[in-house]
């Protein structure tokens, strides 16, 4: 079964509006609150944007891939392999400032719908996805842009999350 997306034209402007969207989130943010966590548990807001950056970026390989050649399997098993926590300490998300991230994620997020725009049938090409632990999945290249869109929303609301509980 495909996962397929709806509505292209409200997703796609959705996809391309996340990069604002999250800037919008953590404007005006110190730098000192850009390290604040929901509890210790948790990422701090820093970690939570590249998180959000870095993962758009490697689902962008996906997306090309699957306009280049759609019998190609996509797979993030080198990925999947280890924790969250521990691709956010190899990526020294604590460390790093955020503006070389937000500017890649708005020239990702750009080059990506115009992609599907030149592309003609860009949203309804297909790739195999290889899952952690399930069968292979065909997927479309709407579907992964859907999903990234939702993806970047779901971190914002933790951003405001963070910033309701803290009460900056």
């Amino acid at each position: 079964m495909s996962k397929r997306a709806s509505d292209p034209t409200a997703i796609l402007a959705r996809y391309v509006n996340g990069p604002t969207e999250l800037e919008a989130a953590i404007v005006g943010f110190t730098e000192a609150e850009l390290d604040t966590a929901l509890d210790d548990e948790s990422w701090t807001i820093r970690q939570i944007v590249h998180h959000v950056v870095d993962g758009d970026d490697i689902w962008k390989i996906c997306v090309k891939i699957a306009l280049g050649n759609s019998e190609a399997t996509f797979s993030l098993q080198w990925y999947w392999d280890l924790p969250q926590t521990r691709w956010a300490e190899s990526w020294a998300y604590a460390e790093r400032p955020l503006e070389p991230s937000l500017a890649l994620f708005a020239a990702n997020r750009r080059h990506v719908e115009q992609l599907v725009q030149a592309i003609p049938g860009a949203w309804e090409r297909e790739i195999m996805v290889e899952w952690p632990h399930q069968e292979k999945e065909r997927v479309t290249v709407g579907w992964v842009i859907e999903m990234q869109a939702s993806h970047v929303m779901g971190h914002v609301e933790d951003i405001q999350n963070i910033w309701q509980a803290r009460k900056f």
